[in-house]
């Protein structure tokens, strides 16, 4: 008699495959953040800035064509009432979405303007001093030295209030943002002080895509900073931070 040998799956395939099935379990939703693409940062007041240029409209088309080819429908789409975030989420291909100004950007250059009538700080010459400019406003934003269109402890609030409404068991949500939202909801699930929460806003990219994963444990950051669709060699120009 001949034994017959059945095929047995690889031992790593089989966790692999039943990890995938439990992560599935766990995940009760999804939130999508985007940061709004390039605006004007040669500008010196809030209203100045906020508007895209041709490269952002540029961005918000290319990242609105790999969302709608790879990463299927959202239950939701929500954006700031900025116009860059309109803009953006209207060049991405969403034509139908709900305006939440909870997603409106911290008021930056309202508060370096005060930062620098209280003798806080030198004037910002150019955009490349934002690296140095931006931590120290934010400081003294949460220290109360500065309050700025609104106190530090409002706008945590708001952000909170937003990401807690927008985790919705089973629902995929959009919302289209900016930076500074951005970097306040991923301190909150990552338990950072401001200091990191300045490090982590200066690297993120206009157009970048963040995910959140809502579970019966809570969010859990599942994506920071992604750009699928700016990793082409003729759009690495394209990957800009302001």
């Amino acid at each position: 008699m001949v034994a017959m040998m059945v095929p047995m799956p690889a031992l790593g395939s089989y966790f692999w495959t039943n990890a995938m099935i439990n992560a599935k379990k766990l995940i009760m939703g999804e939130i999508t953040l985007v940061r709004h693409g390039q605006a004007n940062s040669s500008a010196t007041t809030e209203a100045g800035y906020d508007m895209l240029t041709e490269l952002g409209h540029q961005q918000a088309e290319w990242l609105g064509h790999w969302i709608h080819a790879h990463d299927g429908p959202f239950d939701a789409v929500f954006a700031g009432s900025l116009r860059r975030q309109q803009e953006t989420v209207a060049g991405m291909g969403f034509p139908d979405f709900t305006t939440d100004p909870r997603l409106n950007e911290i008021a930056y250059y309202d508060l370096t303007a005060e930062m620098e009538a209280k003798g806080l700080s030198a004037k910002r010459e150019s955009p490349d001093d934002f690296a140095t400019h931006f931590p120290a406003t934010l400081n003294a934003w949460q220290e109360g030295k500065i309050d700025g269109s609104e106190r530090y402890t409002d706008f945590t609030a708001r952000v909170a209030g937003v990401i807690a409404e927008a985790a919705q068991p089973g629902k995929r949500i959009l919302c289209v943002t900016s930076g500074g939202i951005i970097a306040r909801a991923v301190a909150d699930i990552l338990h950072l002080d401001i200091a990191k929460m300045a490090q982590i806003a200066l690297p993120i990219l206009n157009t970048s895509v963040h995910r959140i994963h809502v579970t019966p444990h809570g969010p859990i950051l599942a994506a920071f900073n992604s750009a699928p669709h700016l990793d082409h060699a003729d759009r690495l120009t394209a990957r800009t931070y302001y």
